[in-house]
């Protein structure tokens, strides 16, 4: 008598991957579109004012800053990430410090004009800001931003600012501009950043002189606030504790703020804890000593990649001569 057959095995599911692109709420509310990467590299850019808030590596890292303290809605601006300084950054003009694009609500950008895109980015979020008519009467100029945030195939973040002017009255204006970047970092004190050796800078802690740096790489003592002038394409962030480099390569821009409050400022700051100046970093690439110019129908590109990668592989293996290619 022949056995009885046992039944087929019962196929096992398929693990579903997440999607690459999700639109989504945080907990405060705001509306964020979340990136993912094949490699498991993550980022997150919050809607109100085209922040990116989060940016992790394959092992949940998060390599960005974000206050514990930071407040998400509006009308402040959040407190970490990349808040983008536009049309002004910090006091060079007459516009609330900063300028108004990073606590204004960005819409998604389902049509932006063609940009071209490495082969090797699966993964990008396209946004748009144009002024409200209460931003008209205290910045009179038209424009189209346009950002592209996009994630690398080795976790690498992108993100491409193209500004144009459309004033229908034929008037130019002019703008500066920054990626107010926070790099996490283990411990302040345990920190260098090479490729501004030499560089002038404008101190904006004695009246915003001009000097010259001095030494080989920045390290960090006390509160810093200078905007270093015609700076190289490349810097490197070096974290000898986490033995970490953060590579920040721009065009564009060719400033590079650097800033940390240190432990007396970090008090007056309402949004920022006391001791959290030991573990960020601010290093922006900008547009400062020379305003941009557009004329109406012209456009403006600054675009920032930042890497991260162990300390150990940083020497001799990254070309110093080596161009944006998100």
């Amino acid at each position: 008598m022949a056995g009885a057959s046992s039944p087929p095995p019962t196929p096992k599911s398929p693990k579903l991957q997440p999607p690459l692109l999700e639109r989504t709420k945080g907990p405060s509310g705001l509306d964020k579109i979340v990136l993912r990467d094949p490699g498991r590299f993550t980022a997150e850019v919050r809607l109100y004012g085209g922040q990116v808030t989060s940016w992790k590596n394959e092992q949940g890292d998060e390599l960005l800053f974000v206050s514990s303290k930071a407040v998400f809605k509006s009308p402040g601006a959040i407190r970490g990430g990349i808040p983008i300084c536009f049309p002004q950054f910090g006091t060079h003009g007459n516009l609330e410090k900063h300028g108004f694009a990073r606590n204004r609500l960005w819409l998604v950008d389902d049509n932006p004009p063609p940009l071209p895109v490495n082969s090797g980015i699966k993964t990008y979020a396209d946004l748009i800001l144009k002024p409200s008519e209460e931003d008209l009467k205290i910045w009179p100029h038209r424009f189209e931003f346009r950002l592209r945030v996009a994630l690398g195939p080795k976790g690498e973040l992108f993100l491409t600012s193209r500004i144009r002017n459309t004033n229908t009255d034929g008037k130019p204006f002019s703008f500066t501009f920054a990626y107010h970047t926070y790099f996490s970092v283990s411990d302040i004190s345990e920190v260098r950043i090479e490729g501004l050796e030499t560089m002038d800078y404008f101190d904006n802690l004695k009246g915003k002189e001009r000097f010259t740096e001095q030494g080989d790489a920045l390290v960090f003592e006390s509160e810093i606030d200078k905007i270093y002038l015609d700076t190289p394409p490349k810097i490197a962030i070096i974290d000898h504790e986490k033995k970490r480099t953060f590579v920040l390569r721009k065009d564009g821009l060719p400033d590079a703020v650097v800033w940390n409050p240190w432990e007396r400022r970090s008090k007056t700051i309402l949004d920022f804890g006391d001791e959290e100046y030991k573990h960020m970093l601010c290093v922006e690439p900008a547009a400062v000593e020379k305003p941009i110019t557009l004329k109406p129908g012209e456009e403006w590109k600054g675009r920032l990649e930042l890497s991260a990668v162990p300390s150990s592989y940083y020497s001799g293996q990254l070309d110093p001569d080596k161009v944006l290619h998100g």
